[in-house]
């Protein structure tokens, strides 16, 4: 039992490593950038490098594997990515860091999937379920732990430049000195944005606007913070805390999900987005309680609506593409974070940092009117046609990978077996299917 579990331990510590290292280098930048005066809006470019780099890899990275390997491919991604981390340390300039950040964006997404590739070899029927629910823990508290040791140190210093640097190095180790299977290729997936939306229109909008709003607020939070006067330590808590909250709303905005209609449940979370919204930009938030209390209420908020439409875009689609309907919506998310932060960022610059909640509200706004307009359009799906509710990691850190982990055993035999059938000449496919 031990020797089987060694491998999965390795693959979990090298993914811990993977979101220790992303949690503080997303966080040291905009809080260094902001400390060397770096405008808003050149910081919010640094979420649009990240987002366009982040695409990329979740798409160009299957091919780059089947021609070098995953150990290959997965230690020479570690590798850049400390690369780009020193050399953000060493010329502290937008001009570099935002292609910096595009090659740390492909970097990790390329990485995340090699490991969940892995992960996805080794679950098998009776063990899937539970190998996603410790991925996902294990993801989340490194993440926050990223960020939270921000309040151990000086930010003006180099120390959380080299220590990301170092911990991307540490994240290869466990998978080299691991003697483990190939896993077999990694998913591809495409930007289908026709078939995903004929499937559900609701879900391509929902999903864009949400890569919008949290793309914005996931690279921008700490430069919002550090304007309003907050320490660094309460920079990274007001940046960590909004995960935190959301990791614990998934569990009761599941459940009510899986027994009403799933597009009652989105407006609902994004009204309760909107009043921390509004709170943000008119309430009166003069203590650190009340800062700290929205920051939560709001990522309880934002942090759970992806979820919830995957779940909803998954109801309509047809047996036997749920990795590709999840892939395809986790590229859209991207395509709304390439936008969001960049139009947040120039908000900032010149209205000031509470503008940031104006654009993450007018997505949250034109969502909730485009959900009202197709509730009264469409019917919603019975209990017994539903599929069930996925809690899932943030969207900026999971991969059409995390798709294939997440599906349940009759799901992946089913998209393995379409992915069969397209594979084979149409006579064949034909004959196969009757």
């Amino acid at each position: 039992m031990i020797h089987n579990l060694l491998p999965l331990a390795a693959l979990l510590a090298g993914s811990g490593f993977l979101l220790f290292a992303g949690g503080v280098n997303g966080l040291i930048l905009p809080v260094r950038g902001e400390i060397e005066g770096f405008t808003s809006a050149s910081l919010g470019l640094l979420g649009t490098g990240w987002a366009i780099g982040y695409v990329l890899g979740c798409v160009r990275t299957p091919a780059m594997v089947a021609r070098v390997g995953h150990i290959r491919a997965f230690g020479a991604m570690c590798a850049i990515a400390g690369i780009a981390v020193l050399l953000s340390l060493i010329m502290m300039t937008p001009l570099v860091w935002i292609p910096l950040r595009a090659v740390s964006g492909f970097c990790f997404a390329a990485a995340a999937m090699i490991v969940e590739s892995w992960l996805n070899e080794r679950a098998d029927t009776a063990s899937r379920g539970r190998v996603f629910g410790i991925y996902t823990m294990v993801n989340l508290a490194a993440t926050t732990a990223g960020q939270m040791v921000l309040t151990l140190g000086d930010a003006r210093g180099y120390f959380f430049f080299v220590l990301a640097a170092i911990v991307y190095s540490l994240a290869l180790l466990p998978t080299a000195i691991t003697a483990t299977t190939t896993p077999t290729p990694l998913t591809t997936v495409t930007l289908d944005i026709r078939g995903l939306w004929k499937n559900s229109p609701i879900a391509v909008f929902a999903v864009l606007m949400v890569g919008v709003a949290n793309g914005s607020f996931g690279t921008l939070s700490a430069v919002y913070a550090a304007k309003i006067g907050l320490s660094i330590s309460d920079v990274a808590l007001f940046a960590s805390l909004p995960i935190l909250s959301a990791a614990a709303m998934q569990i009761p905005v599941g459940i009510v999900s899986d027994r009403c209609d799933r597009r009652l449940v989105l407006i609902g979370v994004i009204l309760v987005a909107l009043i921390a919204d509004a709170t943000f930009l008119y309430g009166d938030l003069a203590s650190w309680w009340a800062i700290m209390a929205c920051g939560a209420l709001f990522g309880a908020a934002i942090f759970s609506m992806y979820p919830v439409i995957v779940a909803h875009a998954n109801d309509h689609a047809p047996a036997g593409t749920f990795i590709q309907v999840s892939g395809g919506l986790l590229l859209v998310f991207g395509v709304g974070a390439i936008f969001g932060p960049t139009i947040a960022g120039f908000a900032m610059t010149g209205f000031g940092p509470q503008s940031l909640f104006a654009i993450i509200g007018i997505s949250h706004i034109l969502m909730l009117f485009y959900t009202l307009v197709r509730l009264k359009r469409s019917a919603p799906v019975a209990v017994d046609d539903k599929g069930k509710f996925r809690a899932a990691p943030l969207a900026r850190t999971s991969t059409p990978e995390t798709a294939a982990l997440a599906a349940d055993h009759v799901e992946l035999e089913a998209d393995r077996e379409a992915s069969h059938l397209e594979s084979l000449p149409e006579s064949d496919a034909d004959e196969t299917s009757h």
